[in-house]
């Protein structure tokens, strides 16, 4: 029987869903918003990247609900922080969820080159290659983690990466 094809050549469509069933990639630089959205990470992303992309995918439908993924990374339904967390932690990069608060001083000062966590003491979102990760419906409608592809200006946000990102 044969496997899927690779993902550089599109993989296999799942069933009624017109998208790939393997981790597709999209071009190179920046990642992909699906009209499902759902995000494809770039062809060029390294796994840790691929693997938060991963993370976000599998809770991007979720509610938000105030205080989710704090006690524990599995949740019903994330805030803004437990969201950030549960990607964080999808990518290898921390080990326990974090309130907004503390991720003010999370990884390192500036902007990553793959994630940026953006935080204060009352929020918290991210970018990963490019889209944002956010609960907040600014600019884009709905409410709960989803993947947005408007901006959001950083503004009274202190703006943190981990260093290999």
């Amino acid at each position: 029987m044969a496997g899927p094809a690779p993902a550089q050549s599109g993989g296999t469509a799942a069933p009624g869903t017109g998208e790939t069933s393997m981790a597709p990639a999209g071009p190179p630089g920046k990642a992909t918003l699906l009209p499902s959205g759902k995000a494809i990470p770039p062809s060029n992303a390294p796994a840790f990247v691929r693997k938060a992309i991963k993370a976000g995918n599998s809770i991007r439908k979720k509610p938000y609900v105030y205080g989710g993924g704090h006690a524990s990374f599995e949740s019903r339904g994330y805030d803004c922080s437990g969201a950030v967390s549960y990607v964080l932690r999808g990518a290898g990069l921390i080990k326990s969820p974090m309130p907004s608060g503390p991720m003010m001083s999370w990884g390192e000062p500036g902007k990553g080159r793959w994630i940026t966590v953006f935080a204060h003491g009352g929020h918290a979102y991210m970018v990963v290659a490019g889209l944002r990760f956010d609960t907040s419906s600014m600019g884009s409608g709905g409410k709960g983690p989803r993947w947005r592809a408007t901006k959001r200006s950083p503004r009274g946000f202190v703006v943190r990466h981990a260093p290999s990102t």
